[in-house]
């Protein structure tokens, strides 16, 4: 047990090579994983193809083989560890702590490298920000908060509600679940897509009722929606400290599906360009951490979309050579290899069904020395109220128009797939034909196309005459309007693939979504309500991708109110949808034309210059 500043003590393991002698033989340099999922567990990060996943024990064995002490530790208030479970608050504090008890060890060198999936990502980068002595290196692997207000607890003024989900799942194996069954057994005894079903939610009157300081903590996050101190804290707010962060060499690894693309392509923005700390990107097609899964959600990428063998040998190996390079004196490893950006850019595919009944949609890896990719333009397409989506700027000599539509709060869009995690048993994350079906909460008309939703306003090209490649950072901006004192609007990027014989209908691939709280038209911190009748302009952030739309196929937006249950639904009244009681139909408007001209920015990269961003198959080599 490693004591902690206020004397909770944490359980902690510590491997070592066979045979070292502490005193005796030569100082090592350690690598930690810090992470609330048991530190003797089976960790769904160390899954490789073909194989069982590994549990943490046997990855610390594999690295002490090495020449590395390795440190794993239950974060505060999980397993073995005292101390009461706040999620994310605690981690920056107990990460120095840490840090620096490692360092005083005398089997320690003084170096520390870090490591760990999602929650063990937020981890490493919360204890880096108060620049923890003897970090010389990370691996943040889908994770890190660089502003949970904007990406991974809240998003456009909205509630991630994964965060409900995770906080459910994770108390039916937390301490007051173990020590008491009759909490156990309220927990297994509550159907959660039931109280999906009646949201909003009570403290002392939720599934979480039963392990108060769970119900507490999600409350917490859920009602707090104004940027204040309280989303300022190290451990979900590195943007706060990138200026006064002592910087060490970073791989940041996310995928287009995970619920961390904006956080990993921010901190890497923040951490980049240092000289002796490089940081390198990888952005993959998966969901959360599959990164040996060659499909997400519907849609297959193929075989070479996985990291082994593309990237490096393995997940494993390029991780042993990463620490190699920077903890090891005299290492001959050069790490990642000189490329700064590893980039998978989805599409290319037949769009066929294949035998696992997945739309081949394709896609090919590029390296690059920079994000966004050089040649990028962003370039904005023009919104029309005929429902076209045009690069052509004759949208702003046209005359201003408007749609409008009806949003029922109690009636909200289903989501159907994107870039979720942790949403079981609730909803999934991913690529999928943007129709309802039974796998979907909320859906109610079983293979209707969303599109057909009155509450949905398509717009979308003509059919492409030449491949297009967007790939970076996209934005919405809308001039939008309201009957309600408070409303959402959200925006969904798709490929629109013409029909064939395997999808007669096409196929409306999602590629990223985005959603903005209309409260916050001014600011973050200081919401105010929509004057009926005056139009705003907002923005909408979706998160970065990389798609080949093919010749043929079209780009389309779509635009509505709600994305539920990824995230909390406006009740439009003016109430914090946490505890509203009086929901409201709201008349929403979209305006276009001349000044008001609502538009989506899309980066848009020269097709033929990603043939030669194309990796050397040597280059996998290079990390194993």
């Amino acid at each position: 047990m490693v004591p902690m500043r206020d004397g909770v003590r944490l359980a902690t393991d510590v491997y070592f090579p066979a045979g070292y002698r502490v005193g005796i033989d030569a100082p090592l340099p350690t690598i930690l994983e810090r992470t609330p999922y048991g530190k003797s567990d089976i960790s769904r990060s160390e899954i490789h193809h073909g194989e069982p996943p590994a549990n943490r024990a046997d990855v610390a064995r594999y690295f002490a083989a090495r020449g590395y002490a390795v440190v794993l530790q239950d974060c505060r208030g999980r397993y073995n560890s005292e101390g009461t479970f706040t999620k994310y608050i605690a981690e920056g504090p107990d990460g120095f702590d840490t840090i620096e008890w490692i360092t005083q060890q005398r089997w320690s060198n003084g170096k520390v490298g870090t490591m760990g999936l999602s929650y063990a990502a937020h981890t490493q980068l919360a204890a880096a920000c108060l620049n923890p002595p003897g970090l010389a290196c990370m691996v943040l692997d889908s994770g890190g908060f660089a502003n949970g207000y904007r990406c991974g607890i809240r998003q456009g003024g909205t509630f991630e509600l994964k965060q409900a989900t995770w906080a459910f799942n994770r108390a039916k194996n937390s301490t007051a679940a173990a020590e008491n069954p009759l909490v156990a057994a309220a927990l297994n005894a509550s159907d959660l897509r039931q109280w999906f079903a009646r949201m909003p939610w009570r403290p002392g009157h939720s599934p979480l009722a039963a392990v108060p300081e769970y119900e507490r903590y999600l409350f917490e996050q859920w009602t707090h929606d104004v940027f204040d101190d309280y989303w300022k804290q190290p451990g979900i707010y590195a943007e706060g400290y990138y200026d006064t962060m002592t910087r060490v060499p970073t791989v940041l690894m996310s995928s287009w599906y995970d619920a961390y693309v904006r956080s990993t392509l921010d901190n890497f923005a923040a951490l980049s360009g240092m000289p002796g700390a490089p940081a390198y990107l990888i952005m993959g097609p998966w969901l959360h951490g599959d990164r040996n899964v060659s499909y997400s959600g519907d849609v297959e990428f193929g075989p070479d979309a996985v990291i082994e063998g593309q990237i490096a040998k393995d997940w494993l190996a390029f991780r042993a050579d990463w620490f190699d390079r920077w903890l090891q004196p005299n290492s001959a490893s050069n790490g990642a290899g000189d490329a700064v950006a590893r980039i998978f850019v989805m599409g290319g595919g037949s769009g066929a069904r294949n035998p696992q009944g997945r739309m081949e949609h394709g896609g090919r890896w590029v390296k690059s020395a920079q994000w966004p990719l050089p040649g990028t333009r962003p370039t904005p397409f023009y919104l029309a109220g005929d429902g076209s989506l045009s690069a052509s700027n004759d949208a702003l000599q046209a005359a201003p128009a408007a749609t409008s539509y009806s949003f029922d709060p109690s009636n909200p869009v289903p989501t159907i797939g994107g870039a979720l995690t942790s949403g079981a048993p609730v909803f999934e994350g991913g690529a999928f034909d943007q129709r309802e079906d039974a796998r979907f909460f909320g859906t109610r008309h079983m293979g209707m196309p969303l599109s057909a939703r009155p509450d949905v306003l398509v717009f979308q090209t003509e059919p492409l005459e030449a491949d297009v490649a967007v790939i970076g950072p996209i934005v919405v901006k809308l001039w939008i309007s309201s009957d309600a004192p408070d409303t959402d609007f959200t925006a969904k990027l798709i490929d629109v693939y013409p029909p064939n014989a395997d999808y007669p209908h096409g196929y409306a691939m999602n590629l990223t979504d985005g959603i903005f709280r209309c409260r916050f038209h001014e600011s973050w911190t200081e919401p105010r309500a929509l004057e009926e009748g005056r139009v705003y302009a907002i923005e909408i952030e979706p998160f970065a991708t990389a798609n080949l739309f093919r010749r043929g196929h079209r780009i389309r937006l779509d635009v509505s109110s709600s994305n539920f249950p990824h995230f909390d639904v406006n009740p439009n009244s003016g109430e914090a949808p946490a505890l509203a009681r009086t929901p409201r139909v709201a008349v929403n408007r979209v305006h276009f034309g001349a000044d008001q001209a609502s538009h989506v920015v899309l980066p848009l990269v020269p097709v033929a210059s990603l043939e030669a961003m194309q990796p050397n198959p040597a280059d996998s080599r290079k990390t194993g």
